[in-house]
């Protein structure tokens, strides 16, 4: 037991009420807690010596005793037998705002629902942008059939442990701490199986390989689940089954690729189409659609399609089909094509206003590197 004075442990005045000794405890007690201080053993020290300064002037009948004779007189009256109400209140606060609630000796109630699964699918962008069923086969853990998920043979049921009383825990007591722990007799389920299932040996639960049939909705994109309620593993001893979530891979597209709601691809159209104008097809998802190619298209220029795109899965309108030209350069000309085209070169390289974006380009350098 310390030796320190208890009201200079807390911090607290002689005269201090209940409520200041409260207040002051609660403070230390989060301030010192072990599990906040893993790296510091002295906070273990500091704990308990505020924990036992707090249990002795919280009882009135021990604060008076303590007031009139000192240590001595709270060693001869038997301190640690027993535990005021005031103590335990506190103490339990504490705990739940360390811990976030619930029973202030860390008891915590078991559950018996079943696993949640996940299982990963891939599929094309047709197949995400209309939606698809497909059938998937997972091995999963299910309630046995012959014990109906109990664990016990034919004939026999579980009985309650007598070790923890069915709760699948124990509480061992040091000082006026009480620390919960799993019960080793039951291994912390409540209850014993004198002559197991033969087919899930006591387990309840025997594991089978299941096909299911998942709805894919369109508009669906990488990364987004499927959840699959009920469908994850059985649940021990009877308990619920988990979900299984199932989640979305799209692969990528050799013509489209996709932003979001949006759909991109890119159209080579020829140096006479560009320069002259003309019309080309373009694919959708929806078949061919043939756009007009205006005179004078440059590399890079976007033909918007509305509405080619995708419907979102989580509504909105649907997306747009962006074409971006690509204008290609002809390749292993002839010596007379090279001819036309350096005729043509020739003409039209007196004339700034066939090649602006060039004048342009070479007005800008000759301003850097004047300047």
């Amino acid at each position: 037991m310390s030796k320190k004075d208890y009201y200079d442990i807390l911090g607290v005045a002689r005269n201090a009420s209940k409520d200041d000794l409260k207040k002051a405890y609660r403070k230390l007690a989060m301030k010192y807690h072990p599990d906040r201080n893993t790296d510091d053993p002295s906070a273990a020290d500091k704990f308990k010596e505020a924990s036992e300064a707090y249990e002795i002037l919280s009882d009135d009948s021990k604060r008076s005793t303590y007031d009139q004779f000192g240590h001595e007189g709270v060693n001869a009256s038997g301190f640690g037998g027993g535990s005021s109400q005031g103590f335990n209140d506190i103490f339990g606060d504490i705990f739940g705002d360390i811990f976030g609630g619930g029973d202030p000796f860390g008891r915590r109630q078991r559950s018996n629902k079943g696993s949640d699964l996940q299982y990963s699918i891939t599929i094309g962008l047709e197949d995400a942008v209309r939606g698809v069923t497909e059938k998937i086969a997972i091995p999963a853990l299910e309630t046995c059939g012959t014990c109906s998920g109990s664990g016990a043979s034919e004939g026999s049921q579980p009985v309650t442990c007598d070790a923890c009383g069915g709760a699948g825990q124990v509480r061992m007591q040091q000082g006026f701490f009480s620390v919960a722990q799993t019960c080793g007799k039951c291994q912390g389920s409540g209850q014993i199986i004198s002559n197991p299932c033969r087919d899930c040996r006591g387990q309840g639960r025997v594991e089978k390989r299941k096909t299911l049939s998942v709805k894919i909705p369109a508009g669906v994109d990488t990364g987004d689940r499927i959840r699959l309620s009920g469908e994850g593993e059985a649940g021990i001893k009877g308990g619920p089954s988990g979900d299984l979530f199932v989640q979305i891979k799209v692969l990528p597209h050799d013509v489209f690729e996709r932003d979001g709601k949006h759909l991109y691809c890119e159209a080579p159209i020829s140096f006479v189409d560009a320069t002259l104008g003309g019309e080309i097809q373009i694919p959708t998802l929806d078949g061919k659609v043939k756009i007009k190619i205006p005179e004078g298209t440059q590399t890079g220029k976007l033909f918007r399609l509305r509405g080619k795109g995708i419907t979102p899965i989580r509504g909105g309108s649907t997306g747009d089909l962006l074409c971006r030209a690509v204008i290609e350069t002809p390749q292993n000309l002839n010596k007379q094509q090279k001819e036309i085209l350096r005729e043509f070169d020739h003409s039209v390289s007196s004339d700034s206003k066939q090649s602006p974006l060039k004048e342009e380009w070479f007005s800008k350098v000759k301003s850097f590197f004047e300047n």
